[in-house]
Parts: structure tokens; C-alpha cells; sequence
């Protein structure tokens, strides 16, 4: 398998379309993976095609929205990343702050459909890591849920596991209040400033 990332940018827009936004109407209300990067009012006014629209505004900044992984030129994945500061992880109560590094946040990772179980949750994973140390970040955060190997809902799963993020190098850095499908959900961290 060739899996590999890049940056979301405004000219893979259309791809990142595929992987986030409404299946069959246009106008549908659908998440666009923004009801963890914006604050509740912003994400319960924008409806529609306004969400995507916001998307394409992100893909236009400096540091984009995240990261797609293609597999011989077919989009199959999407991880959302962001300095936490601009995110409403910023100001959570449930996920706490271990320190006061300006670290970068992945908390969504998706695998499209038909390409499940080949690993392309682990090259994402990986792809958000590179791309925030290429962005300067001085660590990177998860919050993924800790299934102690229990099947997660595929609903829920956007999220990663422990273990996944353990396989990339992660560890634990604190507990959360934070509860995702069920399960306890870990604040797992990777220290960008060394290797």
C-alpha cells in the first residue's frame, strides 16, 4: 500500500468535499469537521453550504485544516489539526491542559468506506504529526477514547483509540472527564522537540 498525506489546501478542497461534506444534498447540515474547531455559537449558525464554505476559507490559511491521505491518487482519509489555541479545546472543561506548550490538536481522524482495516488511520496519524512539526509545534495532542481493545462504534471512532495513538509514539499525559461511545477518552501527547 502506498498511502501518503498531504496538507489540506484550498486545490485539494474538492477532495476534502469527499471526505467531510454532505453524501447526496448540497444544502445538508452535515459536521465538515467543525464541531470541534469552532466555538458552539459559530458551529450553530453555519448551515448548510456555509459550513463547507468556512472549510474552504480554513484551507486557505497558513496552516490549513489538516491532513488527506491518498492511495494511488484516490482520497480515503481525513485528520482534522490545529494549534488547540484556536480551538475550543482551548477552553474545555472536561480536557485538561498539561502544561503551557502551544501544542497542536488531532481529533478527527476518518477512513472512508471500502478502505478500512489497511492502516490508513496510522499513515493519518502519522501525516498530522509530520505536518505540525513542519509547522513548528513543540508537541502534538490527542483525545482519543481508551477501548482497552473493545470495539469502538463506528460513529464514535473519529476520535482514535489508545492504542493507536500508542503505535505513533503517543503517551498518556493525563486523564480526561471527556467520554466518547462509551469510553473514558485519554489526553495522549507526542513531544515534537526532540528527533
Amino acid at each position: 500500500m502506498a498511502v501518503h498525506t498531504v496538507p489540506a489546501t484550498t486545490d485539494r478542497f474538492d477532495d476534502l468535499a469527499i471526505m467531510l461534506g454532505p453524501k447526496r444534498d448540497p444544502d445538508a447540515t452535515t459536521c465538515w469537521c467543525l464541531s470541534h474547531r469552532v466555538d458552539a455559537r459559530t458551529n450553530r449558525s453555519l448551515e448548510g453550504r456555509a459550513r463547507g464554505e468556512y472549510v474552504q476559507s480554513l484551507c486557505g490559511t497558513d496552516h490549513g485544516p489538516g491532513v488527506l491521505a491518498y492511495d494511488d491518487g484516490e482520497v480515503v482519509g481525513w485528520a482534522a489539526l490545529a494549534p488547540r489555541s484556536e480551538l475550543p479545546y482551548a477552553r474545555s472543561r472536561k480536557i485538561p491542559h498539561v502544561d503551557d506548550l502551544p501544542v497542536w490538536s488531532v481529533w478527527c481522524i476518518r477512513v472512508r468506506p471500502g478502505h478500512r482495516g489497511r492502516g490508513i488511520s496510522h499513515a493519518l496519524l502519522g501525516g498530522a504529526v509530520e505536518e505540525a512539526r513542519r509547522r513548528g509545534a513543540p508537541a502534538i495532542e490527542g483525545y482519543p477514547v481508551d477501548n482497552h481493545g473493545a470495539k469502538v462504534d463506528r460513529t464514535m471512532a473519529y476520535v482514535g483509540t489508545r492504542g493507536l495513538f500508542e503505535r505513533a509514539g503517543f503517551t498518556k499525559a493525563a486523564d480526561t472527564d471527556s467520554v466518547s461511545g462509551g469510553f473514558p477518552r485519554v489526553l495522549m501527547r507526542l513531544d515534537l522537540r526532540t528527533g
